[in-house]
């Protein structure tokens, strides 16, 4: 393998190291639940949902919880997943 070759597959990693990286959110409810997702997600705003880079944190003091994503496109409310259905 040569070198150009070489370089152009180890861009082509860190490329998709960084999509990867990129394309995930955090959401909270106004319950502070919050729970991570994949893409940009897009909620209607009734939801009261805010959402969050993947590397948002929250403040010590702050009351929020990690919750687990339910099954299939969702969000938290009252502490149960409500399926979003197409």
């Amino acid at each position: 393998m040569n070198t150009i070759t070489k370089a152009l597959m180890v861009a082509a990693g860190a490329l998709a190291l960084s999509a990867t990286a990129s394309s995930a959110a955090i959401v909270c409810n106004r319950d502070g639940d919050c729970w991570k997702v994949r893409g940009k997600p897009a909620y209607k705003p009734e939801f009261g949902l805010r959402i969050y880079g993947d590397n948002w944190r929250w403040k010590r003091g702050e009351n929020y919880r990690w919750r687990k994503v339910g099954r299939g496109p969702g969000y938290y409310r009252d502490g149960v997943w409500v399926t979003i259905r197409p």
